[in-house]
Order: structure tokens, then C-alpha cells, then sequence
């Protein structure tokens, strides 16, 4: 839910009402649109602050199988290549976007210049297209037709674009909020179902006398909760917005986490199993991280276009994906702790104790 204010039919029938008369021969002039400026010396002190460490681990404090090693690095070339084609589509698709009135205003600079401006909307629908390809051009290099991962991964990816397709929907027909909270439910039945993971919880010693059990089988109870995951995660992102470059700020912050953490489980193991599925998520993550910095080009202050909630929403998914397939859902929760807190400082006005406005914003 971005800090911004969508045009309406309402808005521009007052601007008609408001109009001067003008001659048969003149052209109605349109609103001035936001600059398309890339932020590339950012992104790039950016890119080697969170990326600096993951390095780091890779190539000199842990000695990775050179097989595992050749397949992350094939996946960081494509996902390369994809942050230079999102850097190239976005000024693309805002053409298209701006000629389908899918824009909007940025509310936290009304006032000023900047707020008269016309800024194009749901460009998230480039990193989520961009991400797909990218992901699915890295299973001619890695899966082969009989791995035991394959499955997982493409039910991976028809969780993560049935999200962004239901995100873009929701950019166009402006859904209401609380349908908002169920659609990420309907798109994670696709991995729900291929899940073949464990379903367990390893219990914390302290309660160990009381339950009597060192680990515990939840069996269905496991699933439910990957499915709230799924829902806390992309909804999270969704209401912990409101300032530009937010949405994707956190998401790249938070993938760099990602990566860091998959790094070093997998330096620390020796079992291939509990390896290949941290690798699995770092096949991810890498691509989402590229896509998202390009992105982040675009949207950092000032912006010059909106993510939508098709963004969010993708995000969100491939966050909650990589964390169930590389088994560690309980330590995404860690990474997401301001979305958490986020999320319970909400709750009043998500239950509907408090009014929620669209754009909570200070007054």
C-alpha cells in the first residue's frame, strides 16, 4: 500500500468541469509526468555494502564444492542479466502503463512540484516477469528431467506468478483490503501440495521437560502454518509501505539476509541433503534480488514509479517460498521482525477496532 493516490474517473471529470473552453484544433494538453531518473551510483554503493559479505563467504572463508559453487555463480550471471533487463523495460512498460491511466500521485510531496506529477503504477509486474524468466531459464543449467527438486521448483514458480498475477489484479480492479488477506492462501496451494519436507519442530530445551518430547511431528498442523506464512509474508510487505523506495528497500534488505544465512548453513553442514535445499533458495533469491535492485533504480527518492501492489505481493511469495523449501521458516521470521512489529502495531485497524484509512500517513 504505497504513499500514493490513484487516479480517479470522479478526479478527472472535475478537471473536465474545470477546463476552459478550448478550439476545435487544439490538443489537450496532458499531466506532466515524473522524470525517469536511475539512481545508478546508489544502487551500486548499495549492491557492495549487502552483497560485500555474501561474497565474502563465498569465495574465501568457506570452502564450497566447486559443483555447488558453478551453480550458484551460473545463477548470480542470469540473475545479472536480469537486472540489466529490468533496467531496460521499466521506462518500456511506463509508456504503456501511463496510456492505460494506471498512475498515480505521490501524496507525501503534496504541496510541491513533485505532487503535481504523474507517476506510473504496478511497474512490479516487470520484476515479476523478469524474475520468471530468469528463473526458469537457470533450470536448463542446473535441474535435469529427473531431479527430486524439480518439482518443488516449479510448483515453487506457479506460486510466486499466481501472486503476482492475483497482485496485478488487484493494481487494476483496486480490490478491498480484507479479500486482499486471502488471496495469498489460494496462490501457495500450488507448493502447499508439492511440499515433501519435513513437518516437524525441534522443541527449545527449557520446555522439553514439559512436553516430553525433543521434537515434535505436527503433520497437517505444519502445512496450515506454511500457508499463514505465506499470507504473513506477502501482506506484511504490503502494509509496511508508504515512502518511496519502502517496498523494495526492505525486500532487498532482507534477501541479502536471505543469501548470508543460506551461505553459511551451507558452509557449516556436511549433509548434501540439508545443503541442496539452502542452494535451492539461494536459486531464488538471487534472481529476485537483481530484479528488485533494478527496480529499486526506478523507486528510490525521489521516484520516479510506483512498485504496486503487484510488487508486494511477489515479493512477499517468493520470500515465504524460499523459506519453506529451504526449511527455515522459523528463522524468516527473524528477518522479517519490522514487518512483524509492523503488523501487531496494525492490528487494531485491521481488526476494525480503529478506522483504517487507505494512506496512513502523519497529518
Amino acid at each position: 500500500m504505497a504513499a500514493r493516490k490513484r487516479a480517479s474517473a470522479d478526479a478527472s471529470t472535475e478537471a473536465k468541469v474545470q477546463e476552459k473552453p478550448k478550439s476545435k484544433d487544439s490538443v489537450p494538453a496532458e499531466p506532466p509526468t515524473a522524470p525517469l531518473n536511475v539512481k545508478s551510483g546508489f544502487i551500486l554503493k548499495l549492491s557492495i555494502l549487502l552483497l560485500g559479505p555474501y561474497c565474502y563467504l563465498i569465495f574465501h572463508h568457506y570452502n564450497i564444492d566447486w559443483d555447488l559453487k558453478k551453480s550458484i555463480l551460473i545463477n548470480a550471471v542470469v540473475s545479472l542479466a536480469g537486472f540489466f533487463v529490468t533496467l531496460k523495460m521499466i521506462p518500456v512498460a511506463s509508456k504503456y502503463v501511463l496510456r492505460r491511466n494506471l498512475f498515480g500521485y505521490d501524496i507525501n510531496k503534496r504541496g510541491t512540484h513533485g505532487g503535481t506529477l504523474r507517476v506510473p503504477e504496478s511497474l512490479g509486474i516487470v520484476v515479476g516477469i523478469v524474475f520468471l524468466v530468469v528463473a526458469i531459464l537457470f533450470q536448463y543449467f542446473n535441474f535435469t528431467s529427473d531431479s527430486i527438486w524439480l518439482v518443488e521448483y516449479n510448483a515453487a514458480l506457479a506460486s510466486i506468478c499466481f501472486m503476482t498475477l492475483l497482485g496485478f489484479v488487484d493494481d487494476v480492479l483496486d480490490v478491498p483490503w480484507r479479500v486482499k488477506l486471502l488471496l495469498p492462501s489460494f496462490a501457495a496451494l500450488p507448493l502447499l501440495m508439492a511440499y515433501a519436507g519435513h513437518t516437524t519442530i525441534i522443541i527449545p530445551k527449557p520446555l522439553i521437560p514439559y512436553v516430553g518430547l525433543e521434537i515434535l511431528d505436527l503433520g497437517w498442523m505444519y502445512k496450515l502454518y506454511m500457508g499463514l506464512l505465506a499470507v504473513f509474508c506477502t501482506n506484511s510487505i504490503n502494509i509496511h509501505a508508504g515512502l518511496n523506495g519502502l517496498e523494495v528497500g526492505q525486500t532487498v534488505v532482507i534477501a541479502s539476509a536471505i543469501l548470508i544465512h543460506n551461505i553459511m548453513q551451507i558452509g557449516a553442514s556436511t549433509d548434501p541433503e540439508y545443503k541442496q535445499a539452502h542452494a535451492f533458495s539461494i536459486y531464488l533469491v538471487q534472481p529476485l534480488l537483481a530484479a528488485s535492485l533494478g527496480l529499486l533504480s526506478y523507486n528510490w527518492y525521489p521516484s520516479s514509479v510506483f512498485v504496486g501492489d503487484t510488487y508486494t505481493y511477489f515479493a512477499g511469495m517468493t520470500m515465504a517460498v524460499v523459506g519453506i523449501l529451504g526449511h527455515f521458516s522459523e528463522t524468516l521470521l527473524i528477518f522479517f521482525a519490522p514487518q512483524v512489529l509492523n503488523f501487531l502495531l496494525s492490528l487494531p485497524q485491521l481488526s476494525g477496532l480503529v478506522p483504517c484509512p487507505r494512506h496512513r500517513l502523519p497529518r
